[in-house]
């Protein structure tokens, strides 16, 4: 299965409540900091809510 690189490269301030734990479900919890995740259909749907708040690259 294929994997996702994300950063978060805007801030969470400001965000909803939703926003912020679709962040921190994926394990990101600074600016700038990168994970790599499973691409599913869950973590694509967590994604289609934060876009603009994060780069992603898949690997």
């Amino acid at each position: 299965m294929a994997k996702l690189k994300i950063t978060q490269v805007r801030s969470k301030n400001g965000c909803t409540k939703r926003q912020i734990a679709n962040l921190t479900t994926l394990g990101i919890r600074r600016m700038h900091q990168t994970v790599e995740v499973e691409k599913t259909p869950v973590t694509e749907g967590q994604l289609a809510k934060i876009r603009h708040l994060v780069e992603v690259e898949e690997i």
